[in-house]
């Protein structure tokens, strides 16, 4: 429903969706897909963690939780009023920055196998990744499974900056990586 939205509305005219890579430079590509991802983290963990107060939690994110050790399904279990309200970053952002078709199937795509893998339960990224500078700033299986345990934590989608920031980091996670990761290489 979302896509036909946004796909009547671009034959309007009236979206910033533009199909001429060159219109804003081969540059913007990239700028406008990695803008879009830090848009969409930013946007996702406010909702996200919007969803868990107690109130709102039946209604908007109960079925995705109803899976607490998850599998690669459990990234496509939304509710539908969260399925609308996540659709609506999409249809936002297609009226707020110019972005071209390709970067938009590039953020449905990164979003789809970034959910897929957080989902998995097993760590498929290099043991070493989570230490490094960048693997700190990145959510992870790992990352993802504790929140699946604790609602109380981890509410990022890509990035563990709001997390941190806003304190909703377990206080453990680094220990728990830690206990993950030899498990898994035993």
């Amino acid at each position: 429903m979302a896509a036909a939205f946004i796909l009547f509305e671009y034959r309007l005219g009236m979206t910033r969706l533009y199909s001429h890579p060159q219109a804003h430079g081969l540059w913007y590509l990239g700028v406008s897909y990695g803008l879009t991802l830090l848009l969409q983290d930013a946007y996702f963990y406010f909702t996200h963690r919007l969803f868990h107060h107690p109130i709102l939690f039946p209604w908007f994110h109960q079925g995705h939780h109803r899976a607490r050790y998850h599998n690669p399904w459990t990234s496509f279990a939304f509710d539908p009023l969260e399925a609308i309200v996540q659709a609506l970053f999409l249809v936002g952002i297609i009226f707020t920055i110019p972005i071209h078709f390709i970067t938009l199937i590039a953020v449905l795509a990164t979003m789809t196998i970034w959910a897929v893998v957080n989902h998995l339960g097993l760590n498929y990224l290099p043991t070493s990744f989570p230490h490094h500078w960048l693997g700190k700033w990145v959510i992870g299986p790992v990352h993802h499974s504790i929140h699946h345990r604790n609602y109380k934590v981890h509410y990022g989608l890509y990035f563990t900056f709001w997390d941190k920031l806003l304190k909703t980091q377990d206080p453990d996670y680094e220990k728990q990586l830690e206990t993950h990761l030899v498990h898994e290489v035993k």
